[in-house]
């Protein structure tokens, strides 16, 4: 069994390890957007889902030696794809759609060994029951690839990039997965070689030559609760993501919690009891619900977060569990293998493609739990009359605060739009003179405008005059300005324009362009000249000629989630060269979980750039509170009295190096 085990764990390790790993070479081209992980994780589904069906196909179809012998071919092929290193003809140019793009890239970059990767455990697992009479220890192998899958998941982000670049990390996957290649074609020959003699167990032969063929029914069942487990999963991520918080590596604990439930159900001492479970099951469905309508998540990220993580694992748990209660004799694994990865596969694939143009903000996390509970009072149909009467109480709760959520999402929303980056709604607040128009990226405001003729060309949130961009437009009003912002918004930047300046704004989202000409009036009341670039800015100031910027706002951030690409060496040299040389580069560094400023002070020291980091506490006006770092050649700049009287001292992270396109590490950084 050993070479059976240890082949199906490096298998599920590398499976699970190179997502992040294609995810972060490719992040930078995509604008860092939280999308990007969820097409990668589309993608993976569905390779895993070809995967099991070639599994499925061979076992059923092939005899053992020909089995042995095409996967063994279709290994030595695979090994041309190394290193997977992605191809820099992908980028973007800036009016593609991101989506299959992304998709495309990886086919390219991964696909064969990804493929040949994913068939490994219904394949290793069909060999072994080859050569062993024990149907339990069968899926017990199914628990520990779900073991090894964990692992590799939490040892990217605290082992391995920390310490290790990217290019590093794809070549040593490379290496990982070249041995690997080599134990699986050794445990596919040794299956051949060791069938079992059949007259040594008889009772277990005929055990699993009587055993029941799976009806219509049961590979529906299959499908349907894997299916909710992956909805479940990744619509919990989007909205504790999206609309709690974007802390750092808040991803990461969804995903554990589903990998946890998957190896429990599994491994093999029955820890899922229905009448254990049930109860939970229907308090955590209802409170979720509750939650959402009550928006808690504003109010309490702590406990919003708790609450949405403990109600996935119960319900995890009750999918995965009934899952394994339901898992066929080892002959038909294959064919259950491949309905499970079929439903993970549609799961994400409606979250991740079909939701996004289906409804126009996060309608899908609440349907999920109403089907949860659809699912419940089936699974409880011929238990005791109270036990439905239970599940149809807790749905009844569920429905009516998922209907006045959904209504909450649209009520005085004056634009509802979704895309491949999130959702944006807009709407007005306030009264009289202060009445205002706000646009919403989930629940991080990203701007808002004074409705009022009197107040309308003024400046707000974190734009105001005491902030560092603020500041540095101002020490430069000397002359016609040329002005970079990177990251659009509402425009509000746009309203120090004056008669002769050029506002150049790089917006990658074409939604957020489309709101900021037509809801706000920001760009088209400026006295400057506006542009609107569309695409990734750093992809696309890569391609222009040096445009003589005097000043460069880098405020693409999106709340506490920072596309990383923005604040490397690379992306340093790329500003440089549209600087002019009194020029300064404003970084908005606010961020309630990350130190940036001293990031941006590595990349000036590097450079031998002078800064200042300007902190408007705003406590005595309507702005909103603002870290901004000045970058400039010209220390004089830095020096007036605008500046200098408000400029703070960077501090030190001891051990801090330089970030690059192929290294940054966001642990050393946390607050």
């Amino acid at each position: 069994m050993a070479i059976y085990a240890l082949t199906i764990f490096a298998s599920a390790f590398l499976l699970f390890l190179v997502q992040p790993i294609m995810a972060k070479q490719i992040l930078p081209w995509f604008g860092g957007s939280a999308a990007v992980w969820t097409t990668c994780l589309v993608f993976f589904q569905f390779l895993l889902l070809f995967g099991y069906a070639y599994a499925d196909f061979t076992t059923r179809h092939l005899k053992p030696k020909r089995q042995a012998m095409l996967h063994a071919a279709l290994l030595l092929v695979s090994l041309v794809s190394l290193p997977i290193l992605a191809d820099p003809s992908w980028k973007p140019v800036g009016f593609e759609e991101p989506g299959s793009r992304i998709l495309g890239l990886l086919g390219a970059t991964i696909g064969l060994p990804y493929f040949l990767l994913s068939t490994t455990g219904p394949l290793v697992q069909a060999w072994f029951a080859r050569t062993s009479y024990d149907s339990h220890t069968v899926y017990r192998l199914f628990a520990l690839s779900n073991f090894a899958s964990l692992l590799a998941l939490l040892a990217y982000p605290f082992v391995l990039e920390p310490w290790v670049s990217t290019v590093a990390q794809a070549k040593g996957w490379s290496v990982g997965y070249a041995v690997f290649a080599a134990l699986c074609a050794a445990a596919a020959f040794y299956s051949t070689r060791n069938a079992p003699d059949v007259a040594a167990a008889p009772a277990a032969t005929e055990a699993e030559t009587n055993a029941p063929k799976p009806t219509a029914g049961d590979f529906a069942l299959w499908l349907i609760f894997s299916a909710m487990g992956s909805f479940l999963l990744l619509t919990v991520t989007n909205h504790i993501t999206h609309d709690v918080a974007s802390v750092p590596f808040l991803w990461i604990l969804p995903l554990t919690i589903y990998l946890v439930t998957f190896i429990l159900c599994f491994e093999g001492r029955s820890w899922y009891r229905r009448y254990l479970f049930l109860g939970p099951l229907l308090v955590a469905v209802a409170a979720m619900a509750w939650a959402l309508h009550g928006d808690i998540s504003i109010n309490n990220i702590k406990h919003a977060i708790a609450l949405f993580c403990a109600g996935l694992f119960v319900a995890c748990m009750f999918f995965h569990g009934e899952l394994a209660n339901m898992k066929p004799a080892p002959r038909y694994l294959t064919s259950f293998y491949l309905m499970v990865s079929l439903g993970g596969a549609l799961g994400g694939f409606f979250v991740g493609f079909v939701a996004p143009r289906l409804f126009p903000t996060y309608y899908e996390f609440g349907l999920g739990l109403v089907v949860t509970l659809v699912l419940a009072l089936y699974v409880v149909r011929r238990m005791p009359f109270f036990v439905p009467l239970l599940v149809v109480c807790a749905g009844g709760f569920t429905v009516y605060h998922v209907y006045h959520y959904m209504e909450s999402l649209s009520k005085n929303a004056l634009v509802m739009k979704r895309n491949f980056y999130g959702t944006l709604r807009v709407r007005d607040t306030g009264s009289g003179e202060d009445r205002v128009r706000r646009l919403m990226h989930g629940v991080i405001m990203h701007g808002e405008q004074y409705l009022s003729g009197r107040r309308r060309t003024e400046p707000t949130t974190y734009y105001g005059p005491g902030s560092g961009v603020g500041r540095a437009i101002k020490a430069l009003q000397g002359r016609p300005l040329r002005v970079a912002v990177i990251g659009l918004g509402t425009g509000t930047l746009a309203t120090y324009g004056r008669a002769g300046d050029v506002y150049r704004f790089y917006e990658i989202n074409p939604a957020v362009i489309e709101v900021a000409q037509k809801d706000f009036s920001y760009l088209s009341d400026s006295k400057a000249k506006v542009e609107t670039v569309l695409g990734d800015a750093r992809l696309a100031m890569e391609r222009e000629a040096p445009q003589g910027y005097d000043v460069i706002a880098i405020d693409a951030f999106s709340s506490d989630s920072i596309p990383v690409h923005l604040m490397t060496r690379e992306a340093i040299a790329v500003y440089l060269k549209h600087l002019k040389p009194d020029g300064v580069i404003a970084f908005h560094v606010t961020n309630r979980f990350l130190q940036l400023a001293p990031v941006v002070q590595e990349l000036a020291d590097e450079r031998k750039l002078a800064t200042a980091l300007v902190i408007d506490d705003a406590e005595e006006s309507d702005f909103s509170r603002t870290d901004w770092v000045l970058v400039t050649r010209s220390p004089a700049l830095l020096e007036s009295t605008a500046i200098a009287k408000v400029a703070a001292r960077i501090p030190t992270i001891p051990g801090l190096a330089v970030w690059t396109d192929d290294y940054n590490n966001l642990f050393r950084i946390l607050k």
